[in-house]
């Protein structure tokens, strides 16, 4: 079977289970409003490495040109504890084009079933536009309103310039240096409470398109990102690319996490996996627990797995555009009883089309009817 790479396309400057809109979105610059979320198409299996392909990747501290914002100083940080179970729960965004969907249809025979298994449940929210004048505020819009009710939010940036290696979801910001300004601004929106951090799909699993000093650049950024986050915001938990269970080798995906920061307590709570894909919570579990051996860093590391449509696991003939026979995986939550598997998360939104049910990004309730019975 075709190992498809994640699942994530961007039209214009809107992408995103919910995306907080920027200067150019549309409606107010504080306001949250669902967007177009679309799916990529497949990408050449990627080859499992040999034994010395992971060494062939450059561990030398990148040279690039420094960001005019640094990153702020930091003092010791320990490990972080997961002994402790958070106080909350997940945050859901009051609006999103399923939430639109079942609001206007109350006499759809549909709607009962989509209102209860899609729309009840809280999903992420994705800020994937460069515009970076209004993104602080949007962000705490978020934040604040997740505090306000006692739940965990959980964000995704996405604007690594050359996103997607100039694929469907191209964008992102122009280069790194305003990148690093704009992560600046991201962080200073995440407050003091509780928050998830989903830091950028595809941006590790996905750098074999870059040259080696290209992916030095990119990862050296990354870990300044996390740094810069969690410096923010001690309570955020920040969590770097594992592609998922059918890409990349453990050890290979490990030794590109390391570069990226995601092995310091500084930087990195763990990894996240199978963003808008399919592949069974086993598989994820344990491939996202061999990364994590293979990563090393403190034992407080742990995963996050997107659960929104792997209920059947990957079809078996790797079709990848709103396949058949797929369902919901498990409800979001905090609390897997799964050793360092600290949540099932919905990053994507179950029922907005891949392209195939529907027009590639937006809401289609006949794919959401079938993936929720």
């Amino acid at each position: 079977m075709a190992a498809l790479a994640s699942a994530v396309v961007a039209v214009g400057a809107a992408t995103g289970v919910l995306t907080a809109l920027g200067d150019d979105g549309g409606g107010g610059a504080d306001e949250a409003r669902p967007a177009v979320t679309l799916t990529q198409g497949p990408k050449p299996p990627p080859a499992v490495p040999s034994p010395s392909a992971s060494a062939s990747v450059s561990a030398s501290p990148p040279v690039r040109k420094a960001s005019g914002t640094p990153a702020p100083a930091r003092t010791a940080r320990t490990a972080p504890s997961r002994t402790a179970e958070p106080a909350t729960r997940l945050y859901r965004h009051p609006e999103s084009q399923v939430l639109d969907w079942v609001r206007t249809h109350p006499g759809d025979p549909r709607r009962d079933v989509i209102a209860s298994r899609v729309a009840g449940h809280p999903a992420a929210v994705w800020f994937a536009d460069h515009t970076p004048a209004t993104l602080t505020s949007r962000v705490r819009a978020v934040t604040s309103e997740g505090a306000a009710r006692g739940r965990v939010p959980v964000v995704v940036p996405y604007a690594i310039p050359d996103r997607d290696c100039g694929g469907h979801s191209q964008g992102g910001a122009p280069d790194l240096d305003a990148y690093d300004e704009w992560i600046d601004r991201f962080a200073a929106g995440l407050g003091s409470g509780e928050v998830i951090v989903i830091l950028e799909p595809d941006s590790v699993a996905q750098a074999d398109c870059l040259s080696a000093g290209e992916r030095a650049d990119r990862f050296a950024s990354l870990a300044r990102a996390g740094r810069v986050l969690k410096d923010a915001n001690p309570a955020a938990r920040v969590y770097f690319d594992a592609g998922h269970s059918g890409w990349h080798a453990p050890a290979r995906q490990a030794a590109w996490l390391k570069q990226a920061g995601a092995a310091s307590p500084d930087s990195s709570d763990g990894v996240f996996s199978n963003v808008s894909n399919f592949h069974a919570t086993a598989d994820e579990v344990a491939h996202d627990r061999a990364v994590l051996d293979a990563l090393g860093g403190p034992p407080g590391l742990g995963a996050v797995i997107d659960t929104s449509r792997n209920g059947n696991g990957a079809p078996s003939d790797g079709e990848w555009c709103d396949p058949a026979g797929r369902k919901l995986g498990r409800a979001p939550t905090l609390h897997t009883g799964m050793g360092r598997v600290d949540a099932y998360l919905w990053v994507k939104l179950p029922g907005e089309s891949d392209g195939c049910r529907g027009k590639p990004g937006t809401f289609t309730p006949s794919y959401a009817y079938d993936l929720a019975r």
